[in-house]
């Protein structure tokens, strides 16, 4: 960021940006903009700027990179050399970042699916969910919950708990690795009453998933097939 002279981003994250801005022109704005940030970014890209355009964790997994390249096709612009330079700067999503704070519950195959369905029909959300857990796949459900949407999270653990026993460890993640951090580890059965919101993972496992000493893990098979 300290090679760009424009700054764009959700309000939330162009302030935890703070650290790394000095001197630029930033631009934030609130929820539901992400479309409008993105061709600012690529307006003023077009006019010869350095553009950053911030999102939260990794800025290709539910995050504002694809929004650039969708709204770069529509328009018909090039990439590349005499066209638009996009660089995608890698960050730690937050799913990963709550992956840690339990223990190691990603070691095996895993699916993350968003239960938002502001852009995706909820009965394609629905399928994902069912499709998943009958798949035997560690869960992670991002936007479990906001003011506007309160009975999704439940529903989704309705359909989950079809398919998984009611033990299975579920790691509940809010705020990872920033201030107001907490980390939540306890079973289907009580997920339910989890306290969730729109910054928190929900991670559920899978038929081999398991806790120890405080901690929720998914075994990759190693001690299974040699022995410990």
């Amino acid at each position: 960021m300290a090679q760009c002279q424009v700054v764009l981003g959700y309000k939330a994250y162009v302030e935890q940006a703070a650290p790394w801005l000095s001197g630029q022109e930033v631009l934030a704005s609130g929820m539901t903009k992400e479309l409008e940030r993105a061709a600012l970014a690529v307006d003023k890209a077009r006019a010869g700027q350095v553009v950053a355009l911030i999102s939260g964790g990794d800025p290709g997994i539910y995050a504002m990179a694809a929004v650039v390249f969708e709204l770069a096709r529509a328009r018909g612009l090039g990439l590349g050399q005499g066209g638009l330079a996009i660089q995608v700067v890698p960050g730690v999503p937050a799913v990963a970042a709550a992956a840690a704070l339990l223990g190691a519950p990603l070691s095996h195959d895993f699916a993350c699916i968003s239960l938002s369905d502001r852009l995706t029909p909820w009965e394609l959300i629905e399928r994902r969910l069912d499709l998943t857990a009958r798949a035997d796949l560690v869960i992670a459900l991002y936007n479990p919950k906001s003011k506007g949407r309160d009975w999704q999270y439940g529903r989704a653990l309705e359909l989950l708990s079809r398919h998984r026993e009611p033990a299975t460890p579920v790691g509940v993640v809010s705020r990872a690795q920033r201030p107001g951090q907490a980390v939540l580890l306890t079973s289907l059965a009580e997920a339910p009453q989890a306290p969730v919101d729109m910054q928190t993972i929900v991670i559920i496992g899978n038929s081999q998933s398991f806790t120890y000493q405080g901690r929720m893990v998914t075994p990759r098979g190693y001690v299974a097939k040699y022995g410990g």
